[in-house]
This record gives C-alpha cells, sequence and structure tokens, in this order.
C-alpha cells in the first residue's frame, strides 16, 4: 500500500497531508510568515496521528510553485532535507494545479481558471480541465498582467474561478466564469489527490531534482484569444 506525505507552504496558507493504507489525514493552517517555523512540527504530528514513520514514506510530494519565493524555498529546503535522509523519490506539483484540484473537490468545478497574486501588478494564471478525476493543465501556466490572462483557445462551457489572484484583479480579468472562489488557497489535500495520480505514472524525480517553478523566469505565455 502506497505512503505518501504531501506539503506546501507556497501562500498564505500551510499545510500537510498524508495517504496512508488508503486514508487521507490533513492538517491545514493560514499562517503567514510562520511557515518555517510550523511545518516541520505539523509534519510530526500528523505522522504521529496515523501511526506512521517517515521511513514508511515512499515518496514526498510538495507544491513547487507558482507562489511567495520565501515559502517556495521552505518547501523544497524540508522536502530535499528529508527525501534525502530516507533516499525517497520526490513529487513537484503545480500550485495552480493544486487550487483547480481543491475547486473540483470542494465545488464540483470541471474547468478551472486559477489565478494566484503574483504581486509587482500580475498574477499567476493556469487553465484547468477535469480529466477522470485529476486537473490537467489547458495550455500553459505564465505570470502576467491581469488584462492578458485568457482561457484557452478552445474554450466553451462554464469556468470557475480560483484563487488570491481573482481577489485582487476580479475587475481587470477579462474573462468570464460562471462560479467563483476568489480566497482560495492551496491545500495539500488536493496535493496530494495530483500526487497520487503522479506517482500511478511513474513521475517520481530525484530529491536534487525538487526545483522551485516561479514562472518569472520563464518566457512562455498564454496565447492571446483570436
Amino acid at each position: 500500500m502506497t505512503t505518501l506525505l504531501a506539503l506546501d507552504t507556497a501562500t498564505e496558507a500551510c499545510s500537510v497531508a498524508l495517504l496512508h493504507d488508503g486514508q487521507v489525514l490533513s492538517h491545514y493552517e493560514v499562517i503567514p510568515r510562520m511557515h518555517a517555523q510550523r511545518l516541520l512540527p505539523m509534519i510530526k504530528q500528523l505522522l504521529a496521528d496515523a501511526g506512521v514513520s517517515l521511513s514508511a514514506l515512499d515518496a514526498i510530494a510538495f507544491g513547487r510553485g507558482p507562489g511567495a519565493f520565501t515559502g517556495v524555498r521552505i518547501a523544497i529546503g524540508v522536502v530535499q532535507g528529508l527525501a534525502f535522509a530516507l533516499e525517497r523519490p520526490v513529487l513537484p506539483v503545480s500550485n495552480l494545479a493544486v487550487l483547480a484540484q481543491r475547486s473540483l473537490r470542494e465545488h464540483g468545478a470541471q474547468q478551472v481558471a486559477a489565478a494566484i497574486d503574483a504581486r509587482m501588478d500580475e498574477v499567476y494564471w493556469g487553465c484547468y480541465r477535469a480529466e477522470q478525476g485529476e486537473m490537467r493543465l489547458a495550455g500553459v501556466e505564465a505570470v502576467l498582467p491581469p488584462e492578458r490572462a485568457s482561457l484557452p483557445l478552445d474554450a466553451t462551457g462554464d469556468w470557475f474561478a480560483a484563487g488570491t489572484g481573482w481577489g485582487t484583479f476580479a475587475a481587470r480579468i477579462q474573462v468570464t466564469v460562471t462560479g467563483q472562489d476568489m480566497a482560495m488557497l492551496p491545500h495539500a489535500e488536493d496535493l496530494l489527490s495530483l500526487a497520487r495520480f503522479a506517482w500511478a505514472r511513474g513521475e517520481g524525480v530525484a530529491a536534487d531534482l525538487a526545483q522551485p517553478v516561479y514562472l518569472r523566469d520563464q518566457v512562455a505565455t498564454p496565447k492571446a484569444a483570436v
């Protein structure tokens, strides 16, 4: 039976989740600037609650960004430390995808436009569709001014707005949605759901490949709708 640990500190939320014997346990707190102090105690408590030792883990999943620079680095530092010590693989998961997966779990959304406030008058942006219970990226993830955010060129049907990028810039995002949760933050429970799909596909990587994705140092941007 697969045992996976998932953790996320990329936004104001700090959360951990554990899959063991087919059961999921999680802990979630919104604690800005307290992630470094709280993450390891949260992991320790979660494992204790489940009666699971670190050595029982098959892999460790983490939110690899986009998100706050410091928050993403905290997660990667902890994940690499644990994974190197345990000689276990890691599973990097997009924080925008985690928002989409949470929208599916909590709202039943099948198509999600996820946006995280990126500061500097920009948003981290990604669009996702549900495929057999997994939110899959439609197009590319990008960081861009709110006015340049768009749905995939082949978009049809209802779209759900999720994330703090909407909360900050809804008036400037020129995308029509039929539902919204503009305060939503990533939750490790949903990160764990995505990690389970990735693990089943054999997508675990070595600990030294646990790298952040900030998007600002990438050049890919969504194509404008025509």
